[in-house]
């Protein structure tokens, strides 16, 4: 609500006609503050008047114009944030207003906690000294409603042009699929970026979430096959991606005997095991399915056959001479597939009777 211009031109408060009645409340470190904050003038004066307000609970214009002005000079401010939510509601302000001072705050500080969200550690503990623990956007997204929907997804989409990981973003995006709606066209958005992006792992978390939550698509059962083809297609393109990987799994979640079965796993298993790109995906993919009972063909069996080295044991298993391969292809985990290696018949026969007793719920749930 504040212009650039009337930040470099700050007039003191002390100095305000509009504020000559208020008496500032200077900020309490006690007789001997061990290392006291070297504040800017600017910045203490603000934040003395804003404790008087605060105190008085003054719900005013000037109130609310005071918020705006702590908050550019410390967007990280609960106490304003929430605050200023008081003052907003006191006055029946436009939201829409509100709402374009938000996108230029959070557009210069795209990782504010205070503007996205709020810590769930943190939100019991305002609501247990009966505060408002919602962040300020998701505040007034739902304050706006149905209104709401476009502007923030278009919002999120600005703020992943410039970071496209921004976990804030993608939470928020997430809340307002789910509390106000817009599935319609959010897995061509995955698509999109995932064309733009490979290995965007956000977009792979965000396709995943779309698929198994969104209304419009049937849940993940009703998925999978389009899915699987999809990933599978990934994996080929850039076996070196383990997004594509991981998300396989999910696509089998609860259901490992679907994955084992699945011949389009095994296919793709064996085009990356027989061709000269990296194989430790591939390899620790096949290493799991193994685990779970899945019986390799001949092709796959000599496909691990080539890459086993020479130093590898002949009394060693498949499963074995898989993590004798990753000891070597994968280095920085070289300890891990040490113990992988020395576990691993334990790990098969723990994996398979999980299996069967996972089977026999779901045949007496039948």
């Amino acid at each position: 609500m504040d212009s650039d211009e009337e930040v470099r031109t700050r007039i003191p408060f002390k100095d305000r006609p509009d504020w000559a009645d208020v008496k500032p409340v200077p900020q309490d470190d006690g007789p001997c503050p061990v290392a006291p904050i070297a504040y800017t003038e600017d910045f203490s004066e603000t934040m003395d008047y804003f404790r008087a307000i605060y105190i008085a609970d003054e719900r005013s214009p000037r109130a609310l114009h005071l918020t705006a002005e702590a908050i550019q000079l410390n967007p990280g401010n609960y106490t304003v944030w929430q605050f200023r939510r008081v003052v907003l509601e006191a006055l029946g302000i436009d939201l829409q207003e509100e709402l374009k001072f938000v996108d230029r705050i959070a557009g210069e500080n795209t990782k504010n906690y205070q503007i996205w969200l709020m810590d769930i550690t943190w939100r019991n503990c305002f609501k247990l000294m009966g505060l408002d623990s919602r962040h300020h956007r998701r505040w007034l997204a739902e304050k706006l409603g149905a209104d709401a929907v476009t502007n923030e997804l278009e919002f999120t989409k600005k703020i992943f042009s410039q970071d496209a990981k921004n976990y804030h973003a993608w939470s928020h995006r997430q809340w307002v699929l789910q509390a106000l709606g817009g599935w319609e066209d959010e897995l061509a958005y995955c698509q999109k970026l995932l064309e733009d992006d490979i290995y965007n792992n956000s977009a792979w978390n965000q396709r995943y979430f779309v698929v198994t939550r969104s209304p419009l698509l049937g849940g993940l059962a009703a998925m999978r096959e389009l899915e699987v083809n999809y990933t599978v297609q990934a994996i080929r393109a850039s076996p070196e991606n383990e997004s594509p990987w991981r998300y396989l799994r999910g696509l089998y979640k609860n259901d490992t005997q679907s994955l084992v079965e699945d011949s389009q796993v095994a296919s793709v298993l064996l085009d990356v095991l027989t061709s000269q790109n990296s194989h430790v995906h591939a390899l620790s993919f096949l290493l799991d399915l193994l685990c779970h009972g899945f019986e390799p063909s001949q092709e796959l069996k000599s496909a691990v056959d080539v890459l086993t080295p020479q130093s590898c044991s002949p009394d060693f298993e498949l499963t074995e001479r898989i993590c004798s391969i990753l000891e070597h292809a994968d280095p920085m985990r070289v300890k891990y597939w040490n113990w992988r290696k020395s576990t691993v018949r334990v790990q098969s026969a723990e994996c398979q009777n999980t299996d069967r007793l996972a089977n026999l719920r779901c045949k007496n749930d039948l």
